[in-house]
């Protein structure tokens, strides 16, 4: 189940970057599966995870995730 707290962009920057699921996830160092568990709001990034991403795709970990009202 999505946590409704948790807002993310992280796919719309992926795609916007022309990057696959599987590329960002090379570029970040984990799974493909990670990433889509990340964009689909099951998985919840670590810290680190988050960073990691933001790195990958050339933005601020705020740019990607919010906590939603």
């Amino acid at each position: 189940m999505p946590d409704p707290r948790l807002a993310s962009r992280l796919k719309e920057a992926r795609q916007a970057a022309g990057l696959t699921q599987a590329e960002l996830a090379e570029k970040a160092g984990v799974s493909r599966k990670t990433i889509n568990t990340v964009e689909n709001g099951v998985f919840i990034p670590s810290t680190i995870l988050a960073l990691s991403l933001a790195r990958a795709l050339g933005t601020t970990v705020e740019a990607l995730f919010w906590l939603a009202e």
